[in-house]
């Protein structure tokens, strides 16, 4: 039997050290070659760490969230056969960066992702359950290796499930188990009344802030201490818009279905050059402002392990159609762990959108070095008088943050309302 030292590969990026994001084996375990043992995490990617030997783990470095340095002890493994040097991995095909300094989940984490607009493996079909007989509440008794049927409402049920009561065991004088059958359950067994509807209470949980969910932390902190924000919200009348849009969803064809989002983006790509100081980065460190020609448009992507952020390049340069298009496939790649490096970095400037459930208004952290970010609200129905008559208009607020350090108040303002001429006027809006 032999030792083997398992070193931690240099993972590229010139990074000195990584941090363990998750162990997949323990001391004692027995595995095979090529079995993944760890998720190490850079500034920009998390790398899958396989065991380049068989054998029987003996030594594991660390625990989650502690950081590596590059060339030291990852893990100890005893093998068959002579000692043996450690052979370097190339791990780079495994790197999945992200923008705005967070990282990609691992395949076992994306699984978990729900992927807007795609279509998920569905799983191998179930046969139905023989329906069972009716049993009347008030008589239903549960026998061992038997099932009894019970009518109920959901939130009864679900009230149930958090008491952990068996349904079946609860007599009831009406033809359903109701919230007083329960409240009198729990008093004829010595437990107490819960509130209607109130579920169980959780035992406190401490989580490790370790991975993406701490880059996310460091890099808000960042943002927040080292740009100082400003917010300008805005109401803009979207009711022609919403109809031009559900006319070009009607004979859309093949293509996807038009959010607003491809309409924003195309007003920001005709607003912008008027307006270039808002589509820049700030290099706080070197004092040096970047005012970029190009839109590269941040598209801020929620995902179920933290916010992502793909990039549209030349997005000035695409029609809503194919804005569209990307808008699906980058946040399904996002999502999914498929995105390149470059889709996933060099944005100039970021949109943020949480669609019905957008609130009223928002106060959006820029994703920094940018030095603006647009925030999407939710449209809703207002009552507006227009030339003495009281109008039913589609309503919608759109919040921008911006860098006090560049960005002056007026020119925000100025940029909101060139945003507004061409959102509340669809024809020259998509015209050429």
């Amino acid at each position: 039997m032999a030792r083997f030292e398992f070193k931690l590969p240099d993972i590229g990026e010139g990074i000195a050290e990584a941090e363990i994001v998750a162990w997949h084996v323990k001391v004692g375990d027995t595995i095979g070659e090529d079995q993944q043992i760890a998720d190490m995490m850079t500034d920009k990617a998390t790398v899958e760490m396989e065991s380049p030997v068989a054998g029987k783990v003996l030594e594991l470095a660390g625990d989650v969230g502690d950081q590596i340095p590059i060339g030291s002890v990852l893990a100890v493994i005893e093998t068959e056969g002579a000692d043996r040097a450690v052979e370097p991995v190339d791990d780079s095909h495994d790197e999945r960066p992200l923008a705005d300094g967070a990282v990609e989940a691992t395949p076992e984490q994306a699984k978990a992702i729900p992927v807007a607009a795609s279509v998920e493996e569905a799983a191998p079909p179930q046969p139905a359950p023989a329906p069972a007989p009716r049993v009347e509440p008030e008589v239903a008794k549960k026998e061992p290796g038997t099932s009894v049927h019970v009518l109920a409402s959901p939130a009864v049920r679900a009230r149930a499930r958090d008491l952990g009561i068996d349904l079946a065991q609860v007599k009831t004088a009406s033809d359903r188990i109701r919230h007083a059958d329960l409240d009198a359950y729990l008093l004829y067994n010595g437990g107490s009344v819960s509130a209607r509807g109130t579920a169980a209470v959780r035992a406190d949980e401490t989580i490790k802030v370790v991975g993406l969910r701490r880059k996310i932390a460091e890099n808000m902190q960042e943002a927040k201490r080292r740009i100082p924000h400003f917010t300008l919200v805005e109401e803009f009348d979207v009711t022609a818009l919403e109809e031009t849009r559900a006319m070009m969803n009607r004979d859309r064809g093949s293509n996807p279905k038009l959010t607003l989002l491809p309409f924003l983006i195309t007003a920001m790509g005709k607003a912008l050059p008027e307006w270039p100081m808002l589509n820049a980065t700030y290099d706080d460190d070197a004092n040096v402002i970047t005012r970029h020609g190009a839109l590269h448009l941040g598209m801020a992507t929620q995902t179920d392990n933290g916010l992502m952020v793909a990039v549209i390049r030349d997005a000035q340069n695409k029609n809503v159609w194919q804005l569209a298009s990307e808008i699906v496939r980058l946040a399904d790649a996002a999502r999914s762990g498929k995105a390149a490096r470059e889709e996933l970095m060099g944005s100039t400037i970021t949109l943020s959108s949480l669609g019905p459930m957008g609130g009223i208004t928002s106060t959006p952290v820029i994703n920094r070095p940018e030095v603006a970010i647009i925030a999407v609200n939710k449209v809703e129905d207002k009552l507006v008088p227009i030339d003495d008559e009281i109008e039913v208009r589609k309503r919608m607020n759109l919040s921008l943050s911006c860098d006090h350090r560049v960005v002056d108040g007026w020119d925000a303002a100025s940029f909101m309302q060139t945003l507004k001429g061409y959102i509340e006027n669809p024809i020259r809006l998509l015209s050429a």
